[in-house]
């Protein structure tokens, strides 16, 4: 009787102690938060998109994320970690040379034939400025040369699981540099892991001097939203040429979470800013912004345009 009594007394006190444990229980994924999110109320324009609970590694948003598409000069990323990966002094001086040119798409640079940067500077124009002769030249002097700089960035893709990303070039220009959504979300991640890469990221501007001449450049950002000082983001990159559109790959703290956002081959000149802001008013508040008027478009040689596009030269055009 006595031992009845006592298998009634623990069963007794099992009950609450068992309901104790299990509230103290950490969430099952990091994406519990943003669990009942209406993915119907984000409109997005960008053709490509992820978004992704960066703690958790699950997708929060998905619109072709496994679709492959040139993705431009978010390849710097790429370039800028294989480089530090080197670990080569980043006071060392490095220079422009005729092979940092570019050939293909005639884009604008403000380093001349000749310049000498340390490699920190360099660094930091391809990141925050998207400065194609700066990516050049780092890939340029990485032991080998720019094709042992091109094999490596295609290695560290593999060893992070970007198995359908592919690296002709360092600095984006060329269409064969591909990747989907959900592969760059994972370079997104890889990159914050490296202070100077969320560092000149994040830099809204920057002044160099420029040697032999001692001439003094100043860069700003390449993405509004870090110049603007209303996110907490921690990683950043555009990117833009024609045949992939205007890209844009952020990590940044949103309600109180790190989130990775990927916009690829948006239209227009400041839709992925729009697309964004659209994405982080949706985590906050789960409502949604206007979406982004269609623009008018015309066929140019096969490719997708706007007809209302800024008179800006393809040569500015192809660093962003």
């Amino acid at each position: 009787m006595n031992i009845r009594r006592l298998l009634v007394f623990i069963a007794l006190i099992g009950a609450p102690l068992a309901g104790w444990a299990a509230s103290d229980a950490p969430a099952r994924g990091a994406a519990a938060p943003f669990a009942t999110l209406d993915a119907a109320k984000l409109r997005l324009a960008s053709a490509n998109v992820l978004v992704l609970d960066a703690k958790a590694g699950e997708p929060i948003y998905a619109k072709s994320a496994d679709t492959v598409t040139p993705i431009a000069s978010v390849t710097k990323l790429m370039t800028a970690m294989v480089v530090l990966d080197a670990r080569q002094p980043l006071d060392e001086i490095i220079s422009v040379g005729i092979g940092d040119l570019d050939l293909l798409k005639g884009s604008h640079s403000r380093l001349s034939l000749g310049s000498e940067l340390p490699r920190r500077d360099m660094l930091r124009l391809a990141l925050m400025a998207s400065e194609n002769r700066a990516a050049s030249s780092l890939a340029r002097h990485y032991p080998g040369g720019t094709e042992a700089a091109v094999e490596a960035m295609n290695r560290k893709a593999q060893s992070l699981g970007m198995t359908h990303t592919r690296f002709a070039d360092p600095t984006g220009l060329s269409s064969d540099n591909v990747s989907t959504a959900s592969d760059l979300a994972l370079m997104v991640k890889a990159a914050a892991g490296y202070d100077l890469i969320r560092d000149a990221t994040t830099t809204s501007s920057h002044y160099v001097e420029v040697q032999p001449t001692g001439r003094i450049i100043g860069y700003n950002n390449t993405n509004a939203l870090v110049r603007g000082g209303q996110w907490d983001i921690q990683v950043s990159k555009t990117g833009f040429i024609r045949e992939a559109g205007k890209c844009l790959v952020m990590l940044a703290n949103i309600a109180s979470r790190p989130v990775v956002i990927v916009l690829l081959d948006s239209y227009g000149r400041l839709t992925r800013i729009g697309d964004a802001n659209r994405v982080k008013h949706w985590l906050e508040t789960g409502e949604s912004l206007p979406p982004a008027r269609a623009a008018k478009t015309r066929h140019i040689r096969g490719t997708l345009l706007p007809t209302s596009s800024s008179h800006t030269s393809t040569k500015v055009k192809a660093r962003a």
